[in-house]
C-alpha cells in the first residue's frame, strides 16, 4: 500500500492550520504541523513531506529565510501563503524558490487546486534525481529506494536521509553538522551521538565493516562520505 501524500504547514496561527489540516485531511493528505520556523526546517528534514505550506510571518525567523534554508538540500514544492500580498515580497519569495504564492484571506478550493497542481509537477520533491551506484548498493533518489545487491534495504526515514545525502555527493566529506542540520534540524547540529547510531544502523542494514567501509567512510572528528567507486 503506497504512503499518504504529506503536507508540512508552517504557520504560527492556530486557526490556519487546524483549518488547512481539515481541509487537507478530507482530501487524503497526512498534515504534519509546525508553529515556528525551526520547528518547521526540523519537521521538513525528518519527515521529507512531499509539500511544504509555508507561511512569511513566523515568530522565531523570516518565512524567506527558512525558504532560503530548506533549498540548500531540498527540491520539495514550496506554497507561500501570506498576508504579504506586495508585488516585491511574491518576487522575493518566487526567486528565492517557492512554487507558488498564495496570499491570505484566501479561497480554499483555490489553494486545494494549487496543492493538486504542484504536487502533479514534483510528486516526490526530488523526482527528477537520478539514481548512484557504488559496486552493489544502488540508492535510488527518484523513488527513494536503496538495492543491495538487486534486494531492496528497508530503512527508516532518518536512515535513508543520511544516506541520499551522501550520495548527492559521493566522494566529498559531508559534516557532522551539515548532516544533523539537513536531518534534525538546526537545532540539532551538536547532537552527534543522534548520527552515530543511524550510521551504526545503516552500516549493519548494508553489511558495511566500518574497519573495511565498501561504501560508507568515516573522517574522524569531520564527517562522512560515500566511497564513488
Amino acid at each position: 500500500m503506497s504512503q499518504p501524500t504529506t503536507v508540512l504547514v508552517i504557520d504560527d496561527e492556530p486557526q490556519i492550520r487546524k483549518f488547512l489540516r481539515i481541509s487537507l485531511v478530507s482530501q487524503g493528505y497526512q498534515v504534519l504541523e509546525a508553529a515556528t520556523g525551526a520547528e518547521g526546517l526540523s519537521q521538513a528534514a525528518l519527515h521529507q513531506p512531499d509539500l511544504l505550506v509555508l507561511d512569511l510571518g513566523l515568530p522565531d525567523m523570516d518565512g524567506q529565510q527558512v525558504l532560503h534554508e530548506v533549498r540548500q538540500w531540498s527540491g520539495v514544492p514550496v506554497l507561500v501563503l501570506s498576508v504579504r500580498a506586495s508585488e516585491a515580497q511574491k518576487v522575493e519569495a518566487l526567486d528565492g524558490g517557492a512554487n507558488d504564492y498564495v496570499t491570505k484571506p484566501f479561497g480554499i478550493q483555490e489553494f486545494l487546486a494549487r496543492v493538486r497542481a504542484l504536487l502533479r509537477q514534483a510528486p516526490s520533491g526530488e523526482v527528477q534525481e537520478a539514481g548512484v551506484v557504488v559496486g552493489p548498493l544502488t540508492v535510488d533518489l527518484a523513488f527513494r529506494r536503496v538495492l543491495l545487491e538487486g534486494v531492496e534495504v528497508a530503512l527508516t526515514r532518518k536512515e535513508y536521509a543520511v544516506l541520499a545525502q551522501l550520495a548527492r555527493h559521493p566522494g566529498r566529506v559531508i559534516t557532522q553538522q551539515q548532516l544533523l542540520k539537513d536531518i534534525w534540524g538546526p537545532t540539532h547540529v551538536e547532537n552527534s551521538h543522534y548520527l552515530r547510531i543511524v550510521v551504526g544502523h545503516l552500516r549493519q542494514k548494508l553489511m558495511d565493516d566500518p574497519t573495511c567501509p565498501r561504501f560508507i567512510v568515516t573522517e574522524p572528528g569531520v564527517g562522512y562520505r560515500l566511497l564513488d567507486t
